[in-house]
């Protein structure tokens, strides 16, 4: 089949890519070096594989690369900014909440556009943005925390 020529801006940087025209977002970012989005569930059920699509939340694992054509796309290794950590990325560490690591850029994700939308979230609020986002490690009370923690750090 054909490649097809996408332009979207990724991280904040202009690219062209060339994708085939089944190929998942996902597989998109690996084949671009960026790697930090993990395949998981492979069915958009776990949010393992989630970045952040004009400014919405989406399973890259089940979205096509060439819906990103004209896009703005935001991943994992896009968050941190001159070297300093995001202050999700600091927060989840603070707290513990990556045990193995495998889900938790999904879960930084997700957090990054729920705090977008909801700077001062109560306990209840970020239980429910986060439901959809599976862990096998965690028991998700750190994680939980992590993103309340995350909230108080970006509003002072």
């Amino acid at each position: 089949m054909p490649e097809i020529e996408i332009a979207l801006r990724v991280n904040g940087r202009a690219a062209q890519w060339r994708v085939q025209p089944g190929e998942t977002l996902l597989e998109a970012l690996h084949a671009h070096h960026l790697k930090g989005t993990k395949l998981i569930c492979g069915t958009g059920d776990c949010c393992g594989c989630g970045v952040i699509l004009d400014g919405r939340s989406i399973n890259s694992c089940c979205t096509l690369a060439a819906q990103a054509d004209g896009a703005e796309l935001l991943t994992i290794e896009g968050l941190s900014q001159d070297g300093s950590l995001h202050p999700i990325q600091e927060a989840f560490a603070e707290e513990g909440a990556a045990q193995c690591g495998y889900c938790t850029p999904g879960f930084i994700m997700r957090a990054y556009a729920f705090l977008q939308e909801h700077p001062h979230p109560t306990e209840a609020d970020v239980r429910a943005a986060l439901g959809g986002n599976i862990c096998r490690c965690t028991g998700y009370v750190k994680p939980v925390a992590a993103v309340l923690r995350a909230a108080e750090m970006m509003s002072s």
